[in-house]
């Protein structure tokens, strides 16, 4: 099979999907992360929540604006934090 006969297989697959006439095999959800609760819970600052993360304020201050949404570790990263606040702490301290 080429790799044009598996793409358009995939978008006919797409298209019985969004139709209605197949279910997808799987349905993955995120819960996006709402950074400024986390870090008012937390009572820091962007540049502290920003130095603890690995990241700029600019970041911080962008996922806070909806601009942007925090992805990968970072989102499972903000999930263990609001999960254990004291996770932060640990974070902080590195």
């Amino acid at each position: 099979m080429s790799f044009f006969d598996d793409l358009k297989t995939s978008l006919e697959e797409a298209v019985y999907i969004k139709n209605g006439v197949k279910a997808p095999a799987k349905v993955t959800r995120y819960e996006i992360a709402d950074v400024r609760a986390i870090r008012e819970q937390l009572n820091v600052s962007q540049e502290e929540m920003a130095k603890a993360l690995g990241t700029s304020i600019d970041t911080i201050k962008s996922w806070e604006a909806k601009r942007r949404n925090p992805t990968g570790l970072a989102a499972k990263v903000l999930a263990t934090i609001q999960a254990n606040p004291e996770f932060f702490k640990a974070l902080a301290a590195h």
